[in-house]
Formats: structure tokens, sequence, C-alpha cells
């Protein structure tokens, strides 16, 4: 076979593989068997061993491709270029009548909607240039997302090039990373016959799987997630239909994953028939849903009707009520937090909720004992909060039998240390003193410390207690004198594992200030104030060192929070382990470079486009370089572009555009020739 006659046998089975897995995992009709696609699976990587100059990023067979796809590693946060919102929530028809009331008045006629299905997965947004997946990004918080990419790349529902002509430049989608309900059975099956904890929900496992750091393809193609798009967005509004009806439809037609539950409504009446339908149909569906999503269906109106700060107001979630079951009280025991506050768990009879077995349930406080009236072995009335977290709502009084005990009293002393339970004024909770030799304190500090927003250590909880039981382990700083002769003294490490887990403790030495503030696990600083706290500070010594007022004078940054780090400060033995994680080699100021606001002015009031591939900088490290010295960057050429940086493989209609508007265009190496000091 000659390299054309392979090239062409390439792209057919290309684009036969891309059908068959578009009509597989989107359309569920699949026209031919599992062992067929495999044999053309097949071929089409002997091909690509025979002839790896055909290989391509957005082949079938490179789902999980390298690290440069999408400009930057796992992960990482990124900027959303238009803000992921959230929805205002609605319990009752008449909430929804006041809705359809207030459109109505604001744009002078009774407006059509779509409602669809609000699907209980990961938000995500992905992003498509030159009609070939680019990059995915988690939700986040709405500014920012965790680039997912590889993860993404892996799920064989979402294409990895798009179907259909004449696409623009840039596409981005949204939707629900989702996990069917007899996936997360089967997994969960399995985890409970290997001695693992379960998953709670559908929801709590994909977005472990979307965010795995390790053997992505193997996670990914284990668990089987699937997605749901709801909402399409381009910087071509001519491209875009008006209705989003029609957007819906047209990502059907460029072969992504659609819900065919959507409708259109036109009154109240046909909204609530909708309702209706769906609260007594969603658990049919293959995945899990808490509501349903009312949208108007004129895009031409949205501006008209407006948002809030937070939420459009031409749309409204409408949530079901929990679905609730009555089951017995088993026992009730008692966790220790990383806080020292002490929190009672239910122990139910298992019984089964929105798909899901519940045997656990919160019981919050001692409080909250008393005025439910729980006694031991009570029928409670059980529900799942948001369809997610287990809590008992309701004693079944009218139910006691000779079965039931005693009231449930809280304990006196720490389930894990024995030590005197106290009660901090004004607060319900009861809390253990002992902070520094309390195990659970100890252990859940330290898992604090290694968790994925904090030093993001490769460390589980069994490995954690091992390293307290067995080798003493009391405090995050010995962590970093840790040696690999230590960790072979555990049952559960050889070598290999061994040799990661200190490779990890060795990378988390290079993670920013603010994530080293947030890791020291301050009572009320969370990732988000600690973000604050470091930017304001600029170091931990200028922190530890700021008074109450001080604190108080930063955004966000109230009297608790401001108390709460000044106890920090005071507490000899926080500043000592300070002082030993600074001797291990953390970071504890603010690097210059991370500062924000741009560099220069360079390219103050220019829009600058790039295109193609880069050989000595990534497309998003290009991008970030411009903004920093004043570009806007655009991702379609227009009259207002300034300049066209482009590197191989450059899109020829991208090219012909430019050519036309007599833009200004510059190669890779042109750029950096130019502008030398940018490097």
């Amino acid at each position: 076979m000659t390299l054309d006659e392979a090239r062409r046998r390439v792209e057919q089975l290309r684009h036969e593989l891309e059908e068959h897995e578009y009509r597989y995992y989107v359309l569920s009709a699949p026209t031919i068997s599992d062992r067929d696609f495999d044999l053309l699976m097949k071929e089409l990587e002997s091909l690509e061993r025979s002839y790896p100059e055909l290989i391509t990023p957005y082949s079938p067979t490179q789902r999980v491709g390298s690290e440069f796809i999408g400009g930057v590693a796992t992960g990482t946060a990124v900027a959303h270029r238009v803000p992921m919102l959230s929805l205002a929530n609605t319990y009752s028809i008449g909430e929804v009548e006041d809705f359809y009331r207030r459109l109505t008045e604001a744009v002078g006629k009774a407006p059509e909607l779509v409602a669809e299905l609000k699907f209980d997965g990961v938000s995500i947004s992905v992003i498509y240039e030159e009609g070939l997946l680019h990059q995915a990004l988690t939700r986040g918080d709405g500014q920012y997302g965790e680039d997912v990419t590889q993860a993404i790349r892996a799920i064989r529902a979402i294409p990895l090039r798009l179907k259909g002509d004449n696409l623009p430049d840039r596409v981005e989608v949204r939707g629900e990373i989702l996990l069917p309900w007899r996936e997360f059975q089967r997994l969960n099956a399995a985890r409970e016959e290997a001695g693992e904890a379960p998953f709670a929900n559908p929801r709590n496992a994909v977005s472990g799987t979307i965010k795995t750091r390790e053997n992505i393809a193997a996670v990914v193609s284990h668990r089987r997630p699937t997605a749901r798009f709801y909402y399409l967005l381009s910087d071509d509004e001519d491209w875009l239909p008006e209705r989003h009806s029609d957007r819906l439809e047209r990502m059907r037609e460029m072969g992504l994953p659609v819900s065919t539950h959507s409708a259109l409504c036109h009154s109240v009446e046909e909204v609530d028939k909708y309702l209706n339908y769906w609260d007594l149909h969603r658990h049919e569906l293959e995945v899990a849903t808490d509501g349903v999503v009312l949208k108007v269906n004129d895009y031409s109106l949205h501006e008209r009707i407006g948002m809030t700060a937070k939420s459009p107001k031409w749309a409204i979630a409408y949530k079901y009520d929990a679905e609730k079951a009555i089951t017995r009280l088993l026992e009730v025991r008692y966790q220790t937090g990383r806080s020292g506050i002490v929190t009672p768990v239910a122990l139910l009879e298992p019984v089964e909720l929105s798909g899901t077995t519940v045997s656990r349930a919160t019981l919050n406080n001692e409080d909250f004992i008393r005025n439910l009236g729980l006694h031991e072995r009570d029928l409670v009335s059980v529900e799942k909060g948001g369809e997610i977290i287990p809590k008992i709502t309701l004693v079944r009084k009218d139910l006691r039998d000779e079965q039931v005990g005693a009231p449930v009293s809280m304990p006196e002393s720490c389930p894990s240390c024995g030590t005197t339970l106290i009660r901090h004024e004004g607060e319900a909770g009861l809390f253990c003193p002992n902070k520094w030799d309390c195990p659970a304190q100890v252990e859940g500090r330290i898992e604090h410390f290694c968790s994925r927003k904090a030093m993001d250590i490769f460390i589980g909880p069994s490995s954690i207690n091992a390293l307290t039981t067995i080798l003493g382990l009391r405090s995050v700083d010995r962590l970093y004198t840790l040696t690999e002769r230590d960790l072979l003294r555990l049952p559960l490490f050889k070598e290999t594992k061994a040799e990661n887990l200190l490779k990890s403790i060795e990378e988390s030495k290079e993670k920013p200030f603010e994530r080293v503030l947030f890791a020291l696990g301050i009572p009320l600083v969370g990732s988000k104030v600690a973000e604050t706290l470091a930017r304001y500070a600029g170091s931990i010594d200028k922190l530890l060192e700021a008074s109450e007022e001080e604190l108080q004078s930063i955004p966000e940054v109230g009297p608790m929070i401001a108390r709460s780090v000044r106890d920090y400060a005071e507490e000899p033995r926080s500043r000592q382990l300070v002082a030993n994680l600074k001797a291990a080699g953390l970071h504890f100021e603010i690097k210059e470079e991370e500062q924000t606001g741009p560099t220069s002015d360079t390219f103050a009031g220019q829009t600058i486009v790039i295109s193609g591939v880069f050989h000595t900088i990534t497309r998003d490290e290009l991008k970030e370089l411009l903004a920093r010295h004043g570009a806007r960057v655009g991702s379609s050429i227009s009259g207002k572009t300034s300049l066209l940086v482009h590197g191989e493989n450059m899109g020829p209609a991208k090219l012909a555009k430019a050519e036309q508007l007599g833009v200004k265009m510059m190669t890779e190496e042109q750029f950096f020739d130019t502008y030398r000091d940018l490097r």
C-alpha cells in the first residue's frame, strides 16, 4: 500500500468510525455490531502504526492524546470567556406562574418557553476550534473552570470533530457530564466487592472521573460516562439561530448528544403538564435528573428581559421535591472532624431513594437530634436533599413499637481520643479540644492538606491512617521528611507506590502561596478566602502580623474570619508548623509574576487573532502573553482585527478572510523577531 492509498483508507476509516460512534453514543441506534466496530478500529490502529505521519490528535484512536491538546495541563484553572452563571430556583407552580407573569410584562406578550430536563451531573464547557475539540472546562466558580480536556476527549459520546460544513472558527457548547444509572450500579457493586467505599451518587462518581489525573483513558473507559448538551455559543452571531429550540437542533446536527425530551410551552398550563409528566416518569430515564429548566425561546428577547447579578431573568430552574421513604434507625455513630467538631451520623436499614441505596444520614448536631425527638431504633422519614444528601426529616412517633429504645444522646467524650467534649458559647456542636493529638483531627488535617484544592498530594485515607498509626506522623510538615525506607515499613506500600508518593510530595512544593495557605486548614478560611488573603498580604509573615482591624478591611473578610486568623497566628505550634513548612521549601509569598494587571500596553487597543499550530509556545500561552501586554485576543477575523499571528496549518477560510480584509499577518517567527522583549 502506498502512502496515498493509506491516507485515503485512514480518512475513510475515521469517517466511518466517527459515524458509528455518533449512532451508538448519541442516537442510541447502532448499525454495526461491537465486533465489527472493533475490527474497523484495529485496522485504523494498524495503519497508523505503519504510517505514523498520518496520526492526528483527532483520530478516533487518539481519544486521550498528549498534554499539549487544549494548551494547558489537566487541572489548570482557566477563565471562561463567557461566565457560566447559575439559574434561580423555584419549587412550586405558583412561583412558575409568577415567573411567566414577569416575562409577559417585560416583553408585552406571552412568551414561548423551552422546557428541558435538568440533568444532575457535572457542568461542562467544551470548546471547538475550526471544528476540532480544543478544550474542556468544568463550571468551577462560574468565572474560572478546571481544565479536564483529556478526560472529556476519552468520552465516546462527545465527538472529537463536529459534523457539518461552514462552522465558525470557535464554537462552545455547554452541558452536563453524566453517569448512567446502570454504570453507577455496576461500579458500586464492584467497589463493594473489593472492600472499597461505594460512590454516594452518580454526580459524585462522574466528578471524580473527569478530574482524575492518572490513567485517564483507563478510568474514563472503565466508568463509561456520557453527556447531554443544552447551550450553544459562538463569536459568529450570524451563524447562531435566534431560537433556543433551533440551537438544540443545530447541536444535534453537529453530532452532539442532546436530550430528546425538551418541549415548547405556550402557557403555564402546558408548563404544568410537562412538570407533572416528568415528576412521574423521570426515574425511568437512564440518567439522574432533579428538575426542569424553563427558558425563553427567542434570544432577541433576552436582553430586554435582563439579568440579575447572579442569574438571567429569562430562565428558571424548577426543582422537584426530594423523594422520601420510611426506614428504621439502627445506630447512631459519632465522628470527629479535622476542626474538632463531633458530628452524629445515623446508620439506617438500607432503603432505595432516587435510584440509590441509602444507609446513612446526617444528624447535624445535638440540637437537631433533640428537636427531632429521636429515640434508638425509631422509624424515621428520610429524604435526599437536592436528591443527593440523605437526611432525616421526621420521626414517625405514631409508628413506635417494642423495638424503640431510649432517647438518642450525644457522648460526653471524644469518640477518637477520649477527651472530654466541650461546647463553645453560642454554638450547637460539641467540640474536642485535643487539637494536636486527637487521631481523628490529625488525620483530618493531613487529608485536607493533601486534598486536590490544597497541595494535591496523591494519598488516600487508608494510607494516611498508616502514616499516623505506624509511623507516628502527627503534623503535615512531617510529610516532607518522609523517606522511601519509612514508607516501605507500611503494609500498603511497595517500592513503586512509595516512589509515587514521594514524587507527589516533592511536586507539591511548587504550589502557590494561596494553595499553601488554604492547606493550613485555618478555620473559616476556604480556598477563595485564602486567595484573597494571600493577594492582600503578599506573604505569610505579613498575614500573621496583621491585626484584626487590618484583616477586616479586606473585602469578604468579616470579624469571624479575622478572629480565626489571629487565633491561628497566636498559637505557637501553628507558628512552628509554618516555620517548618518554610524550611521544607513551600511557597509562603506571592511570586512577582503572579501579580494581577497588564505587564505593558504594547498592544493596548488592538484585537489580535491567532491560528494554526505553534512550535515555541502553545496557543493558550500565546493568548495569555498577548493579554498581559494589553491585547484583546479574538477568535475570528473581522474588520476590527489588528493582527493575525499564525503558525502551521492555518485554516484556509481564515487566511482568505484576512487577505480579503487586508489584515496584517505575522508568522510565529516574525512575531517574536519583532517583539523580542516579550519572551
